[in-house]
Order: C-alpha cells, then sequence, then structure tokens
C-alpha cells in the first residue's frame, strides 16, 4: 500500500481544585441629600477596608484593591411620565483576593448584612504558576492521544510507519481556520452569596485542549 495521509484529533481534560477566591462588592448608597449620601458611603466603606487590610496582614487574603468614590445624579420618571425630585448615588467597588477559603466565607457572611453593601459575587482561579503549567500538560496529553490515535488507524491498514508533518491547535489545519480549543482554563463564578449557613467553596476548574495533528503512514 503507498502512503496514507492521517489526519486525527487529540482531546484531553482535567479538573483543579481552585486556589483563589476573588470576590467583588460595592458600599452603595442613595437619597436626596447628596452631602449626607457621601458621607454616609465614605463611612460604611471604612471598615471594609479595614477589616480586608486586617486579613491581608494574617494573610487570609493575598491582595485587595477599592477605587474612588462614584458619584452621580439623576431625576427619576414616574410612573406616569413626570420628573422626580433629584437623587444622588454615591458608590465605592472593592475587590479582594482570598486564599483561606474559611476565612472567605466568614468574612462575606459577616459583611453582606452591613447596609450599603452589595456582594457582586466570587470568581474562583488557579494561581498564574499552576495555570501555565496544568495547561502544558494537558496540551502534552492532548498531543500524545492524537499520536496514538494516528498509530491505531495506521495499524488498522496494515502499514508499521507513522510519521508526524503538522500538528496545531483545533482548526489551524484547515486553510484560513482559526484556533478555537488551545489550552483553556474555565474559571468558575459563584452568584451573589447568602450570609445564613454560607460556605463559599468553588467548583473544580476544568482545563482542556484539543490539537489536529497530520501523519504520514506506510
Amino acid at each position: 500500500m503507498s502512503e496514507v495521509v492521517i489526519t486525527v484529533r487529540g482531546e484531553h481534560e482535567v479538573r483543579v481544585a481552585p486556589e483563589r477566591a476573588v470576590v467583588t462588592l460595592s458600599v452603595a448608597l442613595d437619597g436626596p441629600d447628596r452631602d449626607l449620601v457621601v458621607s454616609r458611603t465614605l463611612a460604611l466603606a471604612d471598615p471594609v477596608r479595614e477589616a480586608l487590610a486586617a486579613r491581608q496582614s494574617s494573610g487570609a487574603v493575598e491582595t485587595w484593591s477599592s477605587r474612588r468614590l462614584a458619584v452621580r445624579s439623576e431625576r427619576p420618571w414616574s410612573g406616569d411620565g413626570t420628573r422626580l425630585a433629584l437623587v444622588h448615588h454615591a458608590s465605592v467597588d472593592f475587590s479582594a483576593t482570598f486564599v483561606d477559603f474559611a476565612a472567605l466565607s466568614a468574612w462575606v457572611g459577616d459583611v453582606s448584612v452591613v447596609e450599603g453593601v452589595s456582594i457582586d459575587g466570587t470568581q474562583w482561579i488557579l494561581t498564574p504558576q499552576t495555570r501555565a503549567r496544568i495547561e502544558q500538560e494537558v496540551a502534552a496529553e492532548a498531543v500524545r492521544i492524537a499520536v496514538a490515535r494516528a498509530g491505531a488507524y495506521a495499524t488498522a491498514l496494515g502499514l508499521t510507519s507513522v510519521q508526524p508533518i503538522e500538528i496545531a491547535d483545533a482548526g489551524l489545519l484547515a486553510e484560513g481556520g482559526v484556533a478555537d480549543a488551545a489550552p483553556k482554563a474555565m474559571r468558575a463564578f459563584a452568584a451573589p452569596a447568602s450570609p445564613a449557613g454560607l460556605e463559599l467553596q468553588g467548583d473544580d476548574i476544568s482545563v482542556s485542549a484539543t490539537v489536529e495533528a497530520r501523519f504520514i503512514a506506510a
């Protein structure tokens, strides 16, 4: 039998426990008196800053940040189409990266019941070092699977020699293709938390890779 070109796809996926939790929250108030709204928002934001700084010192928080106070005003419309009195809005946004998930659960349970505080969500992630290592391992295993699959096809055809000639992320072997399946780490998100019986733990993070490879078998 003459040479045969074999094109295969190799896929691999692993699931890894999250290592960090990025919590976003805001302190926001509104009302008719601009100065009062601003001063109360700042007063409520101060304890949040202090709590995050204390948890960073204890090692429970890796990093945290807060944005400057944002203030806006509007005159809302009533149900009958008339303009209502001026309403002022003030807010301060926070983000914190927790390494201690038990401390995260306790803190979110405490802060989420404070006036003006809204937990926007929790994002579960891997450290950059772990993500890079897992992506390399997953990509290498996807290649090994592609090689094994090509070998199986060749054996079924009665061929004994298999030589790779092309390998690429899925979609790139086709002319004009666009890669759509390089190693990916899917981040897990949690809905805004409830303070009752709070215990935050993110789902495992899926890291996957798909490759396409072309071989000559003889």
